[in-house]
């Protein structure tokens, strides 16, 4: 324990942001950096309690509890503390791959177990690893890994998380990693699916030097299934790892989904990082929101990566429908009791946004769409709702029921479907003829991996469905793990 009674002194201090009126003007980071000295006494918060469940990563009740990659948080808090930034880099690099993109994109389950979190502010655990890593990359710590050649050679198919730190781990011990990706750019959901407000793209390409640098081979606009077949890898590779993730999303199924000018959410995050990042805009080959009315049905992440990205083309409004009751405003014990991930409300960066143009929070809760009504051109013009309550059936399920009365009509030019993905893509495992569990996703035993094809193995959203990056980058690991024991007997991955 850095200070015995830190926890007592100091009060937590969250990451700063960028201010809102410059912020939604360009694409950039929202995140700031807290001063060394600040982030030194947050690591004094730490308890160093005698269990540490930030440690966990299991799941309870359907959420993550702990840190899925088991990062040794106490261990690297202390050492922040006592100023020494370079030993708490490698106690950080030894359980996980990637620390700068968990440090952005991750919604820090570790804070929702802490110890401290139980009867006050958890400790700022996530702010404290970002400050970590991008010392670690400022000082040159972050080198590239290689070892003696086991004359191996693995194909991952797909570079997002799960894809990226198998092959980190894979190429750690000596095997020859080559990654296939469909996209232009590797980094799968990372690069494409989550917005540079949150992780700007130069952090990805950042760490993607370091693997190349380390032996890693990248083929980009492969995609596998379609245009190279399946089959020619697991002939050419000692063993295949599928890393293609739950790409199918979720569709709304009533009257009218047809109509222009609805798409689906990661179609349209996809298009504006992609015009970003190759013209600035310029290129004007994007779905834009510019002056248009923008209804985002989701109230997850992706959603509110929806509203933040509208506000930045420039849109008239945007409004965000969610099916589920809204949260409170702190931890219900009885029913949400820790160290349960916490199920309260918050508001993140795009409701802020909306909150400050706007005026108020754009989220509306217990409502859903009955259809969508479109005008003589066949473009979207109006959605119709309902409001919902959720009453417990006779199994003791809580079911949706409409309340009588409660139809509503909105107007809408643009509406984004931001409502979850279904699983993986049919063309590999149909040609390999993988077998698949009850939601469609790749069966692979967790903690084994391996498919029923010999040589081919399956890990992250691909296997266990739609997920957490951080989940991507355990399964990425330990599934490296099974491969590289298949390859040679016994595992040098810890």
């Amino acid at each position: 324990m850095g200070k015995a009674t830190g926890f007592l002194e100091y009060k937590r201090i969250d990451p700063l942001k960028r201010p809102l009126d410059e912020r939604i003007k360009d694409y950039n980071e929202v995140k700031l950096h807290l001063d060394p000295e600040v982030i030194k006494t947050q690591g004094a918060r730490c308890m160093d309690c005698g269990v540490p469940f930030c440690h966990g990563g299991i799941l309870l009740n359907g959420g993550a509890s702990g840190c899925p990659v088991r990062n040794l948080i106490p261990d690297w808090n202390e050492l922040v503390y006592n100023g020494q930034w370079r030993e708490a880099y490698k106690r950080l690099a030894r359980t996980t791959p990637f620390p700068e993109f968990t440090s952005r994109v991750c919604p820090a389950p570790c804070e929702g177990a802490c110890t401290e979190g139980h009867i006050m502010e958890p400790v700022t655990i996530n702010s404290i690893e970002y400050e970590i890593i991008e010392r670690a990359f400022a000082e040159g710590w972050v080198t590239p890994k290689k070892a003696k050649p086991t004359g191996k050679k693995v194909a991952i198919v797909g570079s997002g998380p799960s894809g990226l730190s198998a092959a980190y781990y894979l190429n750690a011990v000596g095997h020859q990693v080559t990654v296939y990706e469909r996209d232009d750019r590797a980094g799968g959901l990372m690069m494409y699916g989550i917005p540079n407000m949150k992780l700007e793209k130069r952090f990805i390409e950042r760490r993607l030097d370091v693997l190349k640098a380390s032996g890693v081979e990248f083929i980009l606009n492969a995609e596998v299934g379609k245009y190279l077949k399946a089959q020619e890898l697991v002939d050419s590779y000692d063993a295949v790892l599928l890393c293609t993730g739950a790409t199918k999303p979720r569709g709304l199924d009533v009257e009218g989904k047809d109509l222009k000018g609805i798409y689906y959410a990661v179609d349209f995050l996809k298009a504006t990082t992609k015009s970003l990042l190759n013209s600035n805009l310029k290129d004007e080959s994007f779905i834009s929101a510019k002056g248009k009315k923008v209804i985002v049905i989701g109230g997850g992440d992706t959603g509110t990566d929806c509203v933040a990205t509208a506000i930045r083309h420039g849109c008239e409004s945007v409004i965000q429908f969610e099916i589920l009751p809204e949260p409170p405003q702190k931890r219900v014990e009885e029913s949400n009791p820790w160290p349960e991930w916490p199920k309260q409300l918050k508001v993140d960066y795009g409701q802020e946004e909306a909150i400050y143009l706007y005026g108020k929070d754009p989220r509306n809760y217990c409502i859903s769409t009955t259809k969508i009504i479109g005008d003589a051109k066949g473009e979207v013009k109006e959605v119709h709702t309902v409001d919902i309550s959720w009453v417990k059936d006779a199994a003791g399920r809580l079911v949706p029921q409409i309340v009588p009365g409660s139809e509503r009509t909105w107007e809408a030019d643009l509406i984004l479907l931001a409502m979850g993905f279904l699983g993986p893509e049919d063309n590999i495992a149909n040609e390999l003829k993988l077998e698949r569990d009850a939601r469609s996703n790749i069966k692979a035993e967790y903690e084994v991996f391996e498919t029923n094809v010999d040589k081919v193995f399956a890990a992250g959203d691909t296997r266990r469905g739609q997920s957490l990056v951080v989940w991507g980058f355990q399964e990425g690991k330990l599934a490296a793990r099974e491969v590289d024991k298949y390859l040679m007997g016994k595992s040098g991955i810890m």
